[in-house]
């Protein structure tokens, strides 16, 4: 199967490097900064574009990973080349259907994992939700999706919509939390990797208990004094407007 990557960002990077690990032939990379698509072509070995009008018009897969909004027009450029091709994206909020004026074969393949360029993913761990337009495409998604992950599950659009905003929750506000606890340390020049530990072991409690019993703090027994002397010792007042929301958040959660 001859695969066209269609993006180069953080997740198109992390994917194709597995897919190219697994044995499979990727032909080209499309990105609109030719800078982009020729630094990940490099690492893949094959061709690539900046214009959308020169992608590949052989190839039996597009997988489509580029922001939510240019999905669409993506799709469109790739079906008036061929319309048997399979198309896919990997958003996890965007539905299928989406795609379904470009191809006759189409579908989903949504890794959940946060990805970076600069830090290779374990895909083998990674849950892969898949999703397709009829029972043969489905099958080659899963071929494809077990050839890098031991964690392939079938998803449909609504389902996935809500695993991704749990994702959300559970990852991009936790992050920014960690941005917003390094912001603090910055003013007292304290090195925030003295924190890694409490982050680990706050991952590691939730492996074996909910994250409601997991919770602990001064917001669980609402020590108002505590609370108040925190909020005033921060700077701004969307970060004191934050900690309010989650304090309170914490606290009701603990008791209802």
């Amino acid at each position: 199967m001859r695969i066209v990557i269609i993006g180069s960002g953080n997740l198109a990077t992390q994917l194709s490097l597995a897919l190219k690990d697994a044995g499979k032939e990727i032909v080209q990379v499309f990105s609109r900064t030719e800078e982009h698509a020729k630094t990940l072509a490099t690492l893949l070995g094959c061709d690539y574009t900046s214009d959308i009008d020169s992608i590949s018009s052989d190839a039996d897969m597009y997988i489509i990973s580029v922001k939510d909004d240019a999905i669409s027009e993506v799709a469109a450029s790739v079906g008036r080349r061929r319309a048997d091709s399979l198309i896919v994206h990997t958003a996890g909020s965007v539905p299928m259907s989406v795609l379904g004026g470009y191809s006759a074969h189409y579908g989903v393949l949504y890794p959940m994992q946060t990805f970076s360029k600069q830090r290779k993913a374990d895909f083998r761990e990674i849950p892969c939700f898949i999703e397709a337009s009829d029972s043969k495409t489905l099958g080659m998604l899963r071929i494809l999706a077990e050839s890098i992950s031991d964690h392939v599950v079938e998803c449909d659009s609504e389902r996935r919509k809500r695993l991704h905003l749990a994702a959300v929750l559970a990852c991009n506000f936790t992050n920014h939390c960690y941005r917003l606890a390094e912001r603090v340390l910055e003013s007292e020049q304290t090195d925030f990797s003295l924190f890694l530990p409490l982050i680990a072991e706050t991952a590691r409690k939730v492996t074996v208990m909910s994250p409601r019993e997991a919770q602990t703090g001064p917001m669980v027994r609402y020590d108002q004094k505590v609370m108040q002397m925190q909020m005033d010792m921060l700077s701004d007042e969307r970060t004191r407007e934050i900690y309010r929301l989650m304090a309170d958040s914490i606290h009701e959660d603990a008791v209802s």
